[in-house]
């Protein structure tokens, strides 16, 4: 399967040791209106709020997106619009706006706006008058998929959203959620394109199963055995790091040789410029956003997807809400109560201390590099092959947009059939033939599926933009 614009397979032979200067952090880390990240990331949609946000009440929220204070809101023909919080005529506040007559109309002087910006009516204005017409208020067109409204903020008419498995599964067989961060929004990525740490921040001392905590519970089975993720990873501690460039970004490739004869293969996906796939266990996948807020803070918007089983949104709504808090999707542990930290349990059961859910983890390893992370101060190793990848793509793909064309992973295929999947999955596989092994395994998941039987890419288009 070859795209438009498709770049050639980096070279993994990167040299280490690699760091930014602080121009180059700056240039990929900056998203504000007029910056070299900021322009690059509205050529893609991104996720705006949940839709569990817009309450029956009163559909309308707030959203700080990229520096850009906007507010969101459902009609009542079910039309989502996405405009500039302050009213462009004396600046009042929109979010208290009221919703009637087709739009969002602000209680200041009764201007009334619908989701294109169009300003309908000024009924303080002159019988006649035709000042209306000339108002064109900031907004941005929206699309909601699974749980979340994604909205597209670059140039030009929208594309059309990728068929992604996460958007194409049916709602009930997905779940989704959302969570804040108090860092930039690279640190999050980068740490979902890191497959070494996995085995160290990630590592519990004994595998339990559903009752415990979000990552101890992962596990993939075999026609031999089933296997716990967690004992893959702290006993093969050491995975061999292998990537390409694919139809939507990178696919990773963390290798843990178990014996002479097999080989742990562990696919995920960068899905370019700012998320992530990931597998879960055999049936479920987890796309994952990275979104800024503004420059020092962030979202992660998630949605699970299952392929053969429908979801309990209930109990994984409550998993959430154990770490969660509502309505602003704050963590209960944080820096301010450091990450519930315990001495004793890091001695005698995680490697962090910090409790047995991996999302707190992650939140502690990306928060405490600081808001900004200083890349001008880090040595990169053997295993941050992929993050020197994507940072070189990142920057290539900025100046790309700045000279006026399109970054070369565009996820704009002239068919948006054509960009589905990607695989991410957990396999065991013959060591001499693993490249071609966990397509097919892949592939039988597929066919277990309703849903994803009828989106099936060709098992062949699978791999790399080389096959």
């Amino acid at each position: 399967m070859f795209w438009p614009n498709a770049i050639a397979r980096p070279n993994n032979d990167l040299d280490t040791d690699q760091m930014l200067n602080a121009e180059q952090n700056r240039l990929v880390t900056e998203t504000g209106p007029g910056t070299g990240c900021g322009n690059l990331m509205r050529h893609y949609w991104q996720p705006a709020a949940l839709t569990e946000e817009l309450t029956d009440e009163r559909p309308v929220v707030p959203v700080t997106l990229m520096g850009e204070e906007l507010v969101l809101y459902r009609g009542d023909d079910g039309t989502y619009g996405l405009i500039a919080r302050h009213c462009p005529h004396r600046g009042a506040d929109l979010c208290y706006g009221r919703l009637e007559d087709g739009g969002l109309r602000c209680p200041f002087h009764g201007w009334l706006f619908d989701e294109t910006g169009k300003c309908l009516e000024q009924p303080a204005e002159p019988k006649g008058s035709n000042f209306h017409s000339k108002i064109n208020h900031t907004a941005y067109p929206c699309i909601e998929r699974n749980g979340i409204v994604f909205t597209y903020m670059g140039p030009g008419n929208p594309p059309p959203l990728p068929a992604l498995d996460c958007f194409e599964a049916p709602n009930e067989f997905t779940f989704a959620f959302k969570g804040f961060v108090d860092c930039n929004w690279l640190q999050l990525n980068e740490v979902g394109i890191d497959p070494a740490h996995a085995s160290f921040l990630h590592r519990f001392f004994e595998d339990k199963t559903d009752d415990e905590g979000y990552g101890q519970q992962f596990r993939f089975s075999t026609e031999e055995s089933d296997v716990a993720i967690t004992k893959v990873l702290r006993e093969y501690d050491c995975p061999e790091i292998d990537f390409e460039t694919s139809e939507t970004g990178l696919r990773l490739f963390a290798l843990r040789q178990l014996n002479d004869d097999e080989m742990h293969v562990r696919v995920t996906n960068q899905i370019f410029p700012n998320a992530i796939i990931i597998p879960i266990s055999n049936e479920i996948m987890l796309t994952q956003w990275h979104v800024p807020i503004d420059d020092t803070t962030s979202w992660w918007y998630a949605i699970f997807s299952s392929f053969t089983e429908t979801v309990d949104k209930d109990r994984m709504r409550k998993d959430r809400l154990e770490l969660y808090t509502l309505p602003d999707y704050r963590p209960r542990k944080h820096s301010g109560n450091n990450y519930g930290f315990d001495p004793e349990e890091q001695k005698t059961k995680t490697y962090t201390g910090m409790g047995m859910d991996i999302n707190v983890h992650d939140q502690w390893a990306v928060e405490s590099l600081g808001k900004i992370q200083d890349r001008t101060q880090e040595h990169l190793g053997t295993t941050d092959k992929v993050i020197i990848a994507n940072r070189k793509l990142m920057i290539k793909a900025i100046e790309a947009v700045k000279s006026g064309g399109p970054p070369d992973i565009s996820l704009r295929p002239a068919d948006r059939a054509l960009c589905r999947g990607p695989v991410a999955i957990d396999t065991i596989s013959p060591a001499a033939t693993w490249r071609d092994d966990w397509k097919k395994t892949a592939a039988e998941r597929r066919s277990r599926s309703s849903w994803a039987r009828e989106t099936s890419p060709d098992a062949q288009n699978e791999g790399s933009l080389e096959d």
